[in-house]
């Protein structure tokens, strides 16, 4: 499918790899179904949602893993049963990221991350009950880290 999209200008995306949100992101309800695009040079950690529809829609996401290796999601049975799983562990994670100049001041958004499971492409945005995560982590929180998660 070539998607025309926000950073990356027109882009294949094998319709095997859409994923499909049957719920869209927060607020983007109506957004059911998005590329992952990684930007060049960043080693998979900093990717891109793009939308499939909307080409000037699109977020910067991160792996949680590499920001804190110690990133310990947990989804409600609802949510596991929705994704087709039953352990949390059997999903990736990542989370969307707020751009900012400088980019130490750039925030990620821990507490409500996007859930993929990769075997059949259904994603969905969610909010983790445990309170330890927060909207806003500042990346500079996380400065020197460097661990990868299972995605």
């Amino acid at each position: 499918m070539l998607l025309q999209t926000k950073y990356f200008g027109q882009v294949d995306c094998p319709e095997d790899q859409i994923l499909h949100f049957p719920r869209g992101l927060f607020g983007f309800e109506e957004e059911k179904a998005f590329c992952l695009l990684p930007f060049e040079g960043s080693g998979g950690s900093l990717l891109c949602f793009q939308s499939a529809a909307t080409p000037a829609l699109a977020f910067v996401a991160m792996d949680p893993f590499m920001l804190s290796p110690d990133y310990a999601p947990v989804l409600t049975a609802e949510e596991l049963r929705e994704l087709g799983v039953e352990r949390s562990e059997e999903l990736c994670f990542y989370t969307l990221c707020v751009v900012r100049n400088p980019a130490s001041e750039s925030t990620v958004n821990l507490r409500c991350p996007v859930a993929i499971n990769d075997r059949t492409r259904q994603a969905v945005q969610v909010i983790l009950e445990e309170g330890r995560y927060q909207m806003h982590h500042l990346l500079s929180e996380f400065a020197g880290r460097k661990e990868g998660g299972p995605c």
